[in-house]
């Protein structure tokens, strides 16, 4: 019976490995600009904005914009 107990967490851990790296990675970044001057700040927040905007409409381009 341990051996299905090892085969269930096996399985979950690839698939929440890389989802959980991308997790860390966006903390990090949120550290480290929470840490810059408010100008900066606010730059670097409107870039991450950017990137993450970009990356959730990449599949629904379609020229529709504007």
């Amino acid at each position: 019976m341990s051996d299905a107990t090892a085969g269930e967490s096996g399985e979950g851990g690839p698939r929440s490995a890389e989802p959980r790296s991308e997790a860390d990675a966006l903390l990090s970044r949120l550290r480290v600009i929470e840490d810059q001057p408010l100008e900066a700040r606010a730059a670097a927040f409107t870039q991450l904005h950017d990137e993450l905007q970009h990356r959730l409409e990449g599949g629904d381009v379609s020229g529709s914009h504007g």
